[in-house]
């Protein structure tokens, strides 16, 4: 009979949050422990472990041979390249159910010479390259392990680490490598987890193999003897630390900080003087293309006046060519620039965050790492031993069989030609176990020569021998790190300073932070005339030009002058308008003097609303008189209203039927402010009544019944006040005593002085 039961029967009620906080748990501890965090023993995440596993079992290790196999015969030299879309297929079908672009992409990356300082996959075609490219597709590409990587799985044969079973049961994979290849920090690991991440970069392996003899020889040794040997990151690019030995120190303790790292580069000379900056390694994890256009873009934008050109001009090495503008550049302020602006210096995080032996992810110090791996490399000696004394163990016991046999030939032919049952006559004639008697079963006629007893009683004796050392071993802590410490020796002959692959790229030089590098000392300091027409119009003539002279009055028909001064190319210039925005012009960005200039409005984002007040040089320290028409306001620092867009900065807030009528510079020695109205009551009182703002209304300067503000100035109260005298003759007249007119700001005033000029401006 059918069971019909409803399906709702089966739904429990339980709390939403605890439902979701207890999946998000498990989703959480499975993305750290079995996806982005590198386990210390090893430095592998799970998917880089099984694509080692999965090519050790495809018969790709390096020269084709087993690691072991390798090692006693380094000579041995198959390909062993397969297609990369083989292992792929294993690893996904086997061990790792991801997506296939994603475990290739892992893959590849084992493979790339500039992403791994000691890379573990030997790649035959096209694995990308530093500017960023992508791989050929797996179908395409072929790969084999290298001798690092046989390195990293050396024992796995010998009972040294546990294996446990596949995803789906049917196969084992190891839980983590045995071999004596320090992979953390040698090569590094990046991931982010949930609710954690980590970042270490690349090591010397020569230089950590150093540090652990140090700790072997004396583990009560300190962080600062470990930093005697271990300078910093060694980065497969190469490029400089320039952090100072501090900071790098302070970094290594606490298992946090970042370093700077910058690309090296040397200077070349030319013919005539000129010179070129050649760039020949770069930051690690900089994509050289992209590091390209960021330099092209600054040279495209001109926000590097004196970088003329880049050219990449690498092949197999990085060549990147910097032209400066001008052969007196100072080649240390452009690529102090250089490194402020691109990536050509940048910094990389140090987070040493890992799975220890328990798997509990842990933030730990260069000691504390070191200590835990080697203490994983003890265990996988001991094992490694205890291992191979069962197999000794297991032989000595077919041994003594064998060798009773041969004592007793005669008797052992007659028993297995007469009897029936000759393995329970012979395990009980001459009291073997069931294993040896099964031996001598099998034996072959062919090893019944008396030379095959010598040889056995030889392999008895060095067994024994054997199996002495391995027990003293085992039992001994001081030779178990006499032993690691002699393997440590001889993998550090294949990682020798000396090699190539061994040799340190990166170097150590302590380098301030790159300078901010002011304006001047881009430009050439060059001198100007700048000239600013009724219309708008801008440019400027080279030279300090006579400002009345003819060639400096040519004007477009109906155009005429309204500014004119003498500057120089290094300067910045302000523009002020009626509504009280100021903007700022860079002097070497404005148009030649050859014909009528460019509309300044085109220059910066000018409405039409308001006419244009001044236009004058900004002075480092100096200081502006700004006043509106309704009679009020203040003294600003020209620092603080230069704009860094071309929108400006609305330096004062001008009331309703008010604009910005005054913008003048104020002296350094000046003491006053004198003031005229519309209605031509002058009024002078001391600087000090004037607020300092960097933006606002201000305060009343003068009071009117009708009418407004005309002009104001500051001046030295002691020289008095002048003023031009109308006319051809240009004379210019002081009021020496002006004691009369100075009361307290905010008054009326009285009339100015006799033959003051008409239209009430000074």
């Amino acid at each position: 009979m059918t069971d019909f039961r409803d399906p709702f029967d089966a739904i429990k009620d339980h709390p939403f949050d605890d439902a979701l906080s207890q999946r998000y748990l498990v989703y959480a501890l499975s993305t750290i422990t079995a996806r982005s965090l590198p386990d210390l023993r090893d430095g592998l995440k799970p998917v880089h472990r099984r694509l080692l596993w999965a090519m050790r079992l495809l018969k790709m290790e390096p020269g084709g041979a087993s690691p072991e196999v390798l090692m006693a015969n380094p000579a041995r030299n198959t390909t062993g390249y397969k297609k990369c879309a083989r292992v792929v297929g294993d690893v996904i079908g086997k061990y790792h159910p991801h997506g296939d672009a994603s475990v290739y992409d892992a893959m590849v990356r084992l493979a790339q010479d500039f992403s791994l300082r000691t890379p573990l996959v030997d790649g035959q075609g096209n694995f990308g390259n530093i500017d960023g490219d992508n791989a050929a597709a797996m179908r395409y590409t072929e790969a084999r392990l290298t001798q690092a990587a046989a390195d990293l799985m050396a024992g796995l044969d010998e009972g040294t680490v546990e294996f446990r079973p596949t995803y789906n049961g049917e196969d084992e994979e190891p839980e983590v490598f045995p071999g004596l290849f320090p992979n953390l920090l040698a090569n590094g690991a990046s991931g982010i987890a949930v609710g954690m991440a980590t970042s270490i970069p690349p090591h010397n392996v020569a230089e950590l193999i150093d540090a652990a003899t140090l700790l072997i020889d004396n583990p009560e040794a300190d962080h600062n003897a470990l930093m005697e040997i271990v300078k910093g990151p060694d980065f497969p690019t190469g490029g400089v630390l320039v952090d100072s030995p501090s900071i790098i120190s302070e970094a290594y303790a606490t298992g946090r900080g970042a370093f700077r790292t910058r690309a090296r580069w040397h200077k070349e000379e030319g013919g005539r003087g000129t010179w070129v900056a050649v760039v020949t390694q770069i930051p690690f994890q900089v994509q050289k293309s992209k590091l390209i256009e960021q330099i092209a873009a600054l040279i495209n934008d001109r926000k590097l006046p004196i970088l003329a050109d880049v050219r990449d001009e690498s092949d197999t090495e990085i060549r990147i060519v910097i032209e400066p503008r001008a052969r007196t550049v100072d080649p240390d302020v452009l690529m102090d620039s250089l490194f402020r602006l691109t990536d050509l210096e940048n910094r990389f995080s140090l987070n040493l965050n890992v799975l220890d032996a328990s798997r509990t992810p842990r933030v730990m110090g260069l000691r504390e790492v070191m200590v835990e791996w080697l203490r994983h490399q003890i265990d996988v000696l001991v094992k490694r031993a205890q291992h191979r004394l069962d197999k000794i163990a297991a032989r000595l016991e077919l041994l003594d069989g064998y060798i009773i046999a041969y004592l007793n030939l005669d008797r052992v032919i007659e028993i297995i030609r007469t009897e029936d049952e000759p393995k329970a006559v012979m395990m009980e004639e001459f009291q073997l176990n069931d294993r040896q008697a099964e031996a001598i079963l099998n034996m072959r006629l062919r090893s019944l020569r008396k030379l095959e007893e010598m040889e056995l009683r030889r392999e008895h004796s060095g067994l024994l021998k054997e199996r002495e050392e391995l027990t003293k071993l085992v039992e001994s802590p001081a030779r178990q790190r006499t032993r690691l410490k002699k393997d440590l020796a001889d993998l550090r002959k294949r990682y020798s300073p000396d090699s190539e692959i061994g040799r340190r790229r990166s170097l150590v030089e302590e380098a301030a932070p790159a300078r901010e590098i002011p304006l001047e000392a881009m430009i050439e300091r060059e001198p100007i005339t700048v000239i600013l027409s009724e219309r708008g119009w801008i440019r400027a003539m080279s030279g300090h030009r006579d400002l009345a002279s003819a060639d400096t009055l040519k004007f477009k028909e109906g155009d005429g002058p309204l500014i004119a001064f003498h500057a120089h190319t290094t300067d910045k210039l302000l523009l002020a308008t009626e509504t009280g925005r100021i903007y700022t012009l860079g002097a070497d960005k404005l148009p030649g003097g050859r014909g009528f200039g460019d509309p300044v409005r085109m220059m910066v984002d000018m409405d039409n609303e308001g006419g244009i007040v001044a236009l004058l040089p900004a002075r480092t320290g100096g200081e502006l008189l700004l006043a509106a028409s309704d009679g009020r306001g203040f003294v600003a620092a020209m620092g603080d209203v230069i704009a860094e867009t071309r929108k400006g900065k609305q330096v004062v807030n001008v009331r309703a039927g008010a604009k910005l009528t005054v913008v003048r510079p104020i002296a350094q020695d000046a003491d006053s402010v004198a003031v005229v109205g519309e209605n031509r009551k002058l009024l002078v009182y001391s600087l000090t009544e004037m607020p300092r703002m960097a933006r606002g209304q201000g305060v009343q300067m003068q009071r009117y019944r009708d009418g407004g503000l005309s002009d104001a100035i500051a001046f030295r109260f002691a020289d008095g006040l002048s003023w031009t005298m109308g006319g051809e003759t240009g004379r210019t007249r002081t009021e020496a005593d002006m004691t009369p007119w100075r009361v307290a700001r905010g008054a009326a005033g009285r009339m100015p002085p006799t033959g003051f000029p008409r239209d009430n401006r000074f």
